[in-house]
This record gives C-alpha cells, sequence and structure tokens, in this order.
C-alpha cells in the first residue's frame, strides 16, 4: 500500500492518533467533535493554565461543556499537553491558532509560524495536517509548506499532505455547530485532499472539496467579507435616515418582506468578534502587494471603524438636547460581549465606545452578565455591576443608559420603566422603544 492509501485506512478506522495545536475556541470544539467520533485526540497549546483547567475536568470554552471534556477525557479519547514533542506521535494534525492584525493593520502571522516551526520538528512520513486558522490567500502553499518540507524532504501530495480548512465557528450558536456546519477542504495536491477528506469526514457531516488550498483560503475571506460589506451598508445606512428623520429600522423590516433577492443585516455600534472585523483585511493587504486596492473591504472598514464615534456624537447630541453636558455624564452601558449570550469582548465596540465616552469625561458603568470585568485599551481593568438589581438602579441614576450589546437576559421592561433616557443602538428595546420619548435609536 502507498503512503496515502496506509494513512487513509487508519483514518477511516480510527486508529490514526489526532492532534489539535491550538485548543481555543476553535480547537477545543474541533477536539471534542473528534473525540465524540472515536479517534484518540491530543490538544496541544503553550497556555498551561488551560491544560490544568482540563486536567480538572474543567472546560474554558464556553460552547463546549465540562461535563464533555471531562468525560471524554475519563474515557481516553481526549487529553491535553503543553509538550509539543507529542506530534511525534500524531498521524494527523490540525492547526487553530489565532491569526490577529497588528496595530499598522498587517496580518499578525507569529502564531502561524511558531505552530508552523514546532510542527516542523516531528513531522514524518504518513502524516496529514490541516491549516484551519484563517489567512491571506496563498498562506499554506508560501508559508507552511516550506517549513513543513524544506529541511524533511518530505514530499507533499506523496510523503505527507497538506491542507486548508477554514473554521466556521460562530459563538454561541446551538443550531450550527462544529459537526453539522459544512467543511471546505482544499490541498496542495489531490492526494491532500483526498486525505484529509478521509480524516474530517469520519466526524463532521457535510465535507466540501475545492480544487485547491487558495480557494478554501478565499472562500473563507468571502464569506466575511460579505458580512463585513453588508454590515457597512447598514451602518451608513442608518446614519442617512437619521439625517433624513427616517426609522431605520422600519425601513430594514420592510425590506425584509421581500422574499427574494435581499438578505437582512441591521446596523449597530460597530464590528466585533473574532472573525469579521479582521479577516476581510487579510484580503486587503495581500492585495496591496499586488498593487491593488480593494475598494469595498476599504470603505466598508472606514464605516464600522466609525461607529463607536458616531454612537457618541449621537449621545452627545441628544444630552445636549435634554440640557446636559457628556462631562461628568453618568452613564451606563448595557452589554460589552461582541455579540449577545456570549463571553467573548474580542474587538468588541464596547471598548472604543467606552473609551470615547471616558476621554469625553464622562463616568461610565456598565453591565454584563457574561462578562465581569475587562482591559480597556489603556489597560485598566473596569469592574462591571454585580447583579440586574444593582443595574436597575444604575439606570435610575444614570444620565444616559447606552445599550451596545442586546443580550436577552436583561430586563427591558424594567429598564425602560427605571432608566430617564436610553440610547439603544441594537433596537433591543423594540416596540417599547418605538416612539417613546425616553429612548433613541441608532
Amino acid at each position: 500500500m502507498t503512503t496515502k492509501e496506509t494513512l487513509i485506512k487508519k483514518l477511516e478506522d480510527k486508529t490514526a492518533r489526532v492532534g489539535i495545536l491550538g485548543m481555543g475556541y476553535v480547537g477545543m470544539p474541533l477536539a471534542v467533535v473528534f473525540g465524540e467520533a472515536g479517534f484518540h485526540v491530543t490538544g496541544i497549546d503553550p497556555d498551561t493554565s488551560k491544560v490544568e483547567a482540563f486536567n480538572k475536568g474543567i472546560s474554558y470554552i464556553q460552547d463546549v461543556p465540562s461535563e464533555t471534556v471531562a468525560r471524554l477525557h475519563k474515557a481516553g479519547k481526549l487529553d491535553m499537553t503543553s509538550d509539543f514533542s507529542a506530534l511525534k506521535d500524531m498521524d494527523a494534525v490540525s492547526i487553530c491558532v489565532p491569526t490577529p492584525l497588528r496595530k499598522t493593520g498587517d496580518p499578525d502571522m507569529s502564531f502561524i509560524l511558531s505552530a508552523g516551526e514546532e510542527l516542523a520538528k516531528y513531522a514524518h512520513k504518513g502524516m496529514v495536517i490541516v491549516l484551519e486558522s484563517t489567512t491571506y490567500p496563498g498562506t499554506t502553499r508560501e508559508l507552511l509548506v516550506p517549513m513543513l518540507t524544506e529541511k524533511s524532504g518530505l514530499k507533499v501530495g506523496e510523503d505527507i499532505f497538506i491542507c486548508f480548512s477554514p473554521e466556521r465557528v460562530d459563538p454561541g450558536r446551538e443550531d450550527w455547530t462544529t459537526y453539522n456546519t459544512p467543511k471546505v477542504v482544499g490541498g496542495i495536491t489531490k492526494n491532500c485532499v483526498e486525505v484529509a477528506e478521509a480524516w474530517y469526514k469520519g466526524a463532521i457531516e457535510t465535507i466540501v472539496p475545492v480544487s485547491s488550498a487558495e480557494a478554501a483560503e478565499m472562500a473563507k475571506l468571502l464569506e466575511n467579507t460579505f458580512r463585513m460589506i453588508n454590515i457597512g451598508l447598514v451602518n451608513e445606512l442608518a446614519m442617512m435616515c437619521e439625517r433624513l428623520g427616517v426609522d431605520v429600522w422600519e425601513v430594514i423590516e420592510a425590506a425584509a418582506t421581500k422574499p427574494f433577492g435581499f438578505m437582512k443585516f441591521t446596523p449597530g455600534p460597530g464590528l466585533g468578534g473574532h472573525c469579521i472585523p479582521i479577516d476581510p483585511l487579510y484580503l486587503s493587504w495581500k492585495m496591496k502587494e499586488l498593487n491593488y486596492t480593494a475598494k469595498f473591504i476599504e470603505l466598508a472598514s472606514e464605516i464600522n471603524t466609525n461607529m463607536p464615534r458616531y454612537v457618541v456624537s449621537r449621545l452627545l447630541e441628544a444630552l445636549n438636547d435634554r440640557d446636559r453636558l457628556l462631562r461628568g455624564s453618568n452613564i451606563l452601558v448595557l452589554g460589552v460581549a461582541y455579540k449577545p449570550e456570549i463571553d467573548d469582548m474580542r474587538e468588541s465596540p464596547a471598548i472604543d465606545v467606552i473609551g470615547l465616552l471616558e476621554k469625553k469625561g464622562a463616568h461610565v458603568q456598565y453591565y454584563d452578565p457574561y462578562i465581569e470585568s475587562f482591559r480597556t485599551h489603556d489597560g485598566q481593568r473596569m469592574q462591571g455591576i454585580k447583579t440586574e438589581a444593582e443595574m436597575l438602579k444604575a439606570a435610575e441614576k444614570a444620565d444616559a443608559v447606552v445599550i451596545i450589546t442586546n443580550h436577552k437576559k436583561f430586563d427591558y421592561p424594567a429598564l425602560v420603566q427605571k432608566a430617564g433616557f436610553i440610547f439603544d443602538t441594537r433596537n433591543a428595546l423594540g416596540k417599547l422603544g418605538k416612539n417613546n420619548p425616553k429612548v433613541m435609536r441608532l
């Protein structure tokens, strides 16, 4: 049997050992899915605090119950270590490390480089490697392949099999999970795709093979660029409707009644999360290398990035209309997570809104049932209000309440009753806020 055939057989009968490099919000759910499918999985992460939590049967990822982690660990299907030498025993490795942007707007590839360097020490014949970290087109072929093959002499598509498969995790969702979200896979060679497909289909419901790693990398960027641009469009629409004296929320709901040719997006105080504010800028950066300007991406990014300032400017005007100055006012921010029902603050617009309010001299408090404290851009730790009862008391005393994240847990009727003035940036109040003199909507 060829190396490919031998590896596929091990993957199909699930005797192949699986390694997950990076056990965060992508790696942990993926490790669990493989473990539940019957593979023996080893998670590898340099963060020893994660390993300690895992060994105590505690999940540090909201979407993965601790009971699941403890059960799989006890059954011998999932373990975790900070020792990268465990890679030498792996047949299949998925790389799930962060790919943030630098302050200059360039992709920070340091996590992929570090993971690749460690993996290169232990890469061996009969191994399939899949990069899942979102990145610019060409990363897998131009960056990862040389790291894994130049010194080892392993031949891609014959000795070792390298692919890209974009993560599609949406934290907090229960309808679409790692298991049932279709998995796009693109390889360096046809053999690479066939091996990775044999691996993933043993644990994931639907596999979508594409012709190359670059096609898979580009597909992920298209998904998030599509969302970023459409959110930018409705954010600008909100600004236009405010000037026209038209209710943007009514406009969007009316347009959404069209059963074809329209997809509903809603405005807000800015973009947040691990993907949408960042991923399209990988593509924009890559295109600048080719002397091409990604105009839609640049414009949408400019609009979305400016939304926290727009929110603060609207609040300032509203307080002026009520004979109040923003400086010295007591402002209560509701919700600091980047989306409802999660404890994730990555790129949350709340951080920018709070920072801008404080720079203008406002006294800011926040309440979020999912987030007890966080560090501001200045590195200061901000502590949240502890209970909803205290939140309602703070709302009663505040000069303005600003809804940034529309958590379902908030008692909105009680809030409308207690607060003197509310700026609802998410239309969280719905009918409670429409035509209500105490409420201003985005």
